[in-house]
């Protein structure tokens, strides 16, 4: 294996590397389980004038429920399905006649 194609290698997996670290769905995700975590918290125990300004309902305590549930959704979604790096142009092209 020749000196270039093991740096052209190690480039494209520190590529693939990036890829993953940087996917949006984390970032959404990640902040979306915090400020759920943060807002269920601050609806479990309500005070009577919040009841009384949210007519009865525990809103923050909803809110925080859905917003795990959508953070979770992302981190799962991110998870199951892994972002891959580009492909590289030289792997488009076809390699024509005589080659491989």
């Amino acid at each position: 294996m020749s000196e270039l194609h093991k740096e052209v290698s190690e480039l494209e997996r520190k590529s693939a590397t990036a890829a993953r670290l940087f996917d949006i769905r984390r970032i959404i995700g990640g902040l979306f389980v915090v400020y759920g975590v943060i807002v269920t918290i601050a609806g479990l125990n309500p005070s009577d004038a919040d009841l009384e300004k949210a007519e009865g309902v525990h809103i923050n305590l909803w809110t925080g429920l859905a917003m795990l549930a959508l953070g979770l959704f992302f981190l799962v979604w991110m998870k199951l399905r892994p972002a891959e790096a580009p492909a590289s142009p030289e792997q488009d092209q076809d390699p024509g006649p005589g080659t491989g």
